[in-house]
């Protein structure tokens, strides 16, 4: 937003106003302010919950005193750009991290989208959301959507760039009834707080209950309703709606800044492959790190010693310098076994006890369904290593969707669909494969379960990505829940609790959620990609810079081990 367009009054707003188009801002000035006003006097904004703990990462927000220094440059240089970014919420800042309990009450937007909010109802659910959703990152927590009436039963959450198109293409045939609204209160945690936000009439046939916003037309002219009465809670105030122009567009989602896709980055045409995609792994439950080098056919290992945790130490990968890009690799016992593309094969490559003289494990490629020749997928190489494990004397691959077993002589077979959740990702996430987890020991509510993780010997399950029933190995259970829009990368275990760890989707913020507290990982965060978080120790390891590994506690964010001079 350009600092002509958006009133001073709207500036407090930046943040949350960059999800709309500067005009649609300034139309809804008047409207989010008293909408904001009204729901104040009934809910004060909370404090910041938890004790200071140091930084947890980057914001578009904060005080003065906590902008980059890079910024106050900005301000000396060029003091127009700097006020422009300042408006459009664009300046980074230093944000406070603080430790406190994992599960907070969400604020919670129960929203009709039925046709007697139509129009200028929608416009006004449009501003309570940008308001609702401004208080819920002032409280330290997050805002989530539910549809009244959606037979699904989702929940709408994330950014608001993400937040607002699901919400406007949420539209319901019918109008809901008391009991639509009873069942979605009664899928919310307790400490949630609900907004109800709907029709008048909806509202008279529900018992008392707060925090209930309704809306309905007023002073009609020959462009529409020019005014909104509100009702929130017995106060009523009638407010001005943007002109039908800029409205309509709004309702049809013109006036909403998508998000740009976070990107990693792009494999070199020339080599298959830069150091800063090739992320490291961990492919076994061997202290073994492994990692592809600018080129797509050297293939990194280092072997993590049992050194002492109140230290860093500096180790060397070892380098293997293989005759075709690298697929697949893992260490089982004194063996380091990889895969890599030759032509139209897949070829072995043995470092350390070698392979009986039978085991020849040479495959055709198109026993895997990939084709011949350069038809493996030139985005494999850009990825984490596969994992390969040992089965007998077979070899097991996880490939296009599947489990592969190839036998000593090279034959292939068929070996199962990938789980859920293992294969729908960018790359393959082996803790979310119940092959690699005892089938035995598999909770029966996690079989059905959306999500599933595992790791450490103890299982995990969601059905929204967010609140997991975490089983240890001893039979032990618990509760872990966040509020962040983020991706949970591995299970471990802490000072004998279990921990997931998170990574941010907008800014690879690292963090370790038990089920009382969160702890910010910043020196494993802001890397190339997502770190690699070890099955069954808990270790992490990050590409913090290109050729640059570190290795680090998964609970604490200790660093154990650098990793350099790998090029």
């Amino acid at each position: 937003m350009t600092t002509t367009r958006l009133p001073a009054a709207l500036a407090p707003w930046a943040g949350t106003l960059s999800a709309i188009t500067p005009e649609l801002a300034v139309a809804f000035g008047p409207l989010l302010r008293r909408l904001d006003a009204l729901v104040g006097e009934r809910e004060p904004v909370a404090g910041v919950l938890g004790d200071p703990e140091g930084l947890g990462g980057l914001a578009r927000s904060g005080r003065p005193d906590q902008l980059l220094p890079s910024e106050w440059l900005l301000a000396d240089e060029y003091p127009d750009e700097f006020l422009r970014r300042f408006v459009d919420g664009e300046l980074l800042h230093l944000a406070p991290e603080f430790r406190g309990p994992a599960v907070r009450g969400r604020i919670a937007a129960l929203v009709d989208t039925g046709p007697t909010q139509a129009g200028a109802g929608r416009l006004v659910q449009l501003a309570a959301l940008l308001v609702l959703h401004r208080r819920a990152a002032a409280r330290g927590t997050e805002l989530v959507v539910a549809v009244l009436g959606d037979p699904t039963g989702g929940r709408l959450t994330g950014d608001l760039a993400e937040l607002l198109p699901a919400w406007l293409a949420a539209r319901r045939p019918t109008d809901p009834t008391p009991s639509d609204v009873q069942h979605a209160l009664a899928t919310l945690d307790d400490a949630d707080q609900a907004w109800l936000l709907t029709s008048p009439r909806l509202a008279d046939s529900l018992p008392t209950h707060s925090r209930v916003l309704t809306s309905e037309p007023a002073r009609w002219t020959a462009g529409g309703a020019g005014h909104i009465i509100v009702r929130l809670d017995g106060t009523t105030a009638e407010l001005p709606l943007p002109a039908s122009e800029i409205a309509v567009r709004a309702l049809r989602g013109a006036e909403f800044r998508r998000a740009d896709p976070v990107t990693v980055g792009q494999p070199d045409a020339d080599t298959g492959g830069a150091a800063g995609w090739a992320l490291p792994a961990f492919t076994t439950d061997a202290r073994t790190l492994l990692a592809r080098g600018r080129q797509a056919t050297t293939l990194f290992a280092v072997n993590l010693p049992n050194s002492d945790a109140r230290k860093t130490t500096t180790v060397r990968a070892r380098r293997h310098d293989l005759p075709g890009p690298v697929l697949a690799a893992g260490r089982t016992g004194r063996r380091l076994i990889a895969l890599y593309v030759r032509g139209g094969e897949l070829v072995p490559y043995v470092s350390g006890r070698p392979l009986g003289e039978r085991e020849r494990y040479t495959a055709d490629l198109a026993a895997f369904g990939v084709g011949r020749d350069d038809a493996v997928p030139e985005e494999l190489f850009a990825r984490p290593v596969l994992p390969l494990l040992r089965a007998g004397a077979d070899l097991l691959l996880p490939l296009a969707g599947r489990w592969w077993r190839i036998a000593p002589d090279g034959t292939v077979a068929e070996d199962g669909a990938l789980g859920r959740g293992a294969c729908d990702r960018p790359h393959f996430d082996r803790f979310r494969e119940p092959r690699l987890f005892d089938s035995q020991l598999l909770h029966e509510a996690a079989r059905d379960a959306r999500h599933f993780l595992h790791g450490g010997g103890s299982q995990a399950w969601s059905q929204d990505g967010r609140t997991w029933q975490v089983r240890t190995g001893s039979g032990d259970e618990c509760r872990i829940s966040f509020r962040e829009n983020a991706d949970v990368i591995g299970l471990v275990h802490g000072q004998g609790a279990p921990v997931l760890i998170t990574v941010s989707r907008s800014g690879l913020v690292v963090r370790g959620v038990r089920a009382d507290g969160v702890r910010t990982l910043t020196r494993l965060s802001g890397g190339s990609g997502p770190p690699a978080v070890h099955p069954s120790m808990p270790l992490i390891a990050a590409e913090t810079r290109p050729g640059r590994i570190v290795v680090g506690d998964a609970d604490t964010g200790a660093i154990h081990f650098l990793i350099g001079g790998t090029e």
